[in-house]
């Protein structure tokens, strides 16, 4: 762990946010007592961009032209 005083830390932000992305976890201090920590971010642990692919099946008929009255349905229109 890194201690940083507050005035070297407003004055090195920029190296110290670089820091804390590598993995550094970097204390800010004031007047010796610590005030604030700035620490890396956990990655995203979600599921990645594709993660469907082989899963949803489009029917041929996907973008067939609407029923007419489902059609007025949707633009407000009453039968």
């Amino acid at each position: 762990m890194i201690i940083v005083p507050l005035a070297e830390a407003k004055n090195n932000l920029s190296k110290l946010v670089d820091d804390a992305a590598a993995g550094k976890v970097i204390t800010i201090a004031k007047h010796g007592r610590p005030l604030a920590r700035l620490v890396p971010v956990e990655r995203s642990r979600g599921q990645r961009i594709g993660a469907m692919k082989g899963k949803l099946i489009l029917t041929d008929d996907f973008d067939a032209a609407l029923p007419d009255d489902l059609l007025d349905a949707f633009e407000g229109q009453q039968p």
